[in-house]
């Protein structure tokens, strides 16, 4: 069954208090009791804030690391779910109902298969 990633894309700074942040945890939590009922669930993780983000890329003399997120934004990925669905339709329906629960974007992407032997596709 084809698998896609769902990144949550949160605004930069403090969470929401707890009063506003609370009712929607527990959606969150509802949608991932339903997704896992329906044997859509793959993984699920959360990402500590960019800040903590390091960058690695080559350079003539090697590797260059730099500390902070690669890209500079007001919203960064702040987690990410991977679900199987039966197709692109169902994987839509489960970004959604996340992005409501969440009330942040969700973006859906199909992850591609590792050809045989491993590796990236």
């Amino acid at each position: 069954m084809p698998q896609y990633l769902l990144s949550m894309y949160q605004p930069d700074g403090d969470p929401p208090p707890p009063e506003v942040l609370g009712p929607i945890m527990d959606g969150i939590r509802a949608w991932d009791a339903r997704l896992r009922e329906a044997g859509a669930w793959v993984f699920t993780a959360g990402l500590f804030p960019p800040d903590t983000a390091t960058v690695v890329r080559p350079a003539e003399s090697g590797m260059l690391t730099t500390d902070g997120p690669f890209a500079e934004g007001k919203e960064h990925v702040g987690g990410f779910v991977v679900i199987q669905a039966a197709d692109l339709d169902e994987a839509l329906r489960w970004a959604g109902e996340l992005s409501t629960a969440s009330t942040l974007p969700t973006e859906i992407r199909p992850v591609r298969e590792a050809p045989p032997g491993g590796g990236a596709g």
